[in-house]
């Protein structure tokens, strides 16, 4: 898992873009390592936030919003009435299959950022209350939201895993490497 992003080829910003949504993703992933299915859905603090609820999370909304830019519904529909499923692994869910999923979803962001004509290509932002009406954003603008929705969810991944035994992302870091043979 990515850990520090390398500088982008002269003139790759979409890689550079690319980049950035992987390391974060690899933050929520390391979080994980080393987890029972019952450790990963725990939530050891006075938020609904599990690390497996995050992972379900992140690859919906990456999910959703890639599908948004091709002009397509999102796989799962969200609004106020089931909001709070994406955060909970349902039954048959696990931590193994959200992980595959994600890597299914990341191949299709990268394929999609790296096929549209330009970052500048927009598209209609649907009509939900929270946002402007007739709103547009460009490829770009998905892509650094991505950067920065991951990432929120990144930090509280490495918060929830800290206060469930205290291992810190350079641990999880050093365990991974461990378990690479790296």
């Amino acid at each position: 898992m990515v850990m520090h992003v390398r500088a982008e080829e002269r003139g790759d910003e979409r890689g550079a873009l690319l980049a950035f949504i992987e390391e974060q993703r690899g933050g929520i992933r390391r979080s994980l390592l080393g987890l029972t299915e019952e450790q990963a859905a725990s939530r050891p603090s006075a938020s609904e936030l599990s690390l497996s609820g995050l992972l379900k999370h992140a690859a919906e909304v990456e999910q959703g919003w890639i599908a948004r830019a091709k002009g397509e519904p999102p796989a799962v529909k969200r609004d106020e009435s089931n909001w709070h499923e994406c955060f909970v692994l349902a039954d048959g869910e696990t931590v193994a299959s959200q992980l595959a999923y994600w890597e299914k979803v990341a191949a299709e962001t990268e394929a999609f950022l790296r096929s549209v004509p330009s970052l500048d290509d927009s598209f209609a932002l649907p009509p939900d209350p929270w946002f402007p009406p007739e709103g547009r954003v460009s490829m770009r603008w998905v892509a650094l939201h991505l950067i920065r929705e991951t990432a929120r969810h990144a930090g509280h991944a490495d918060i929830i895993r800290e206060s469930l035994d205290g291992k810190t992302a350079f641990e999880l870091v050093a365990m991974e490497q461990g378990s690479s043979g790296g």
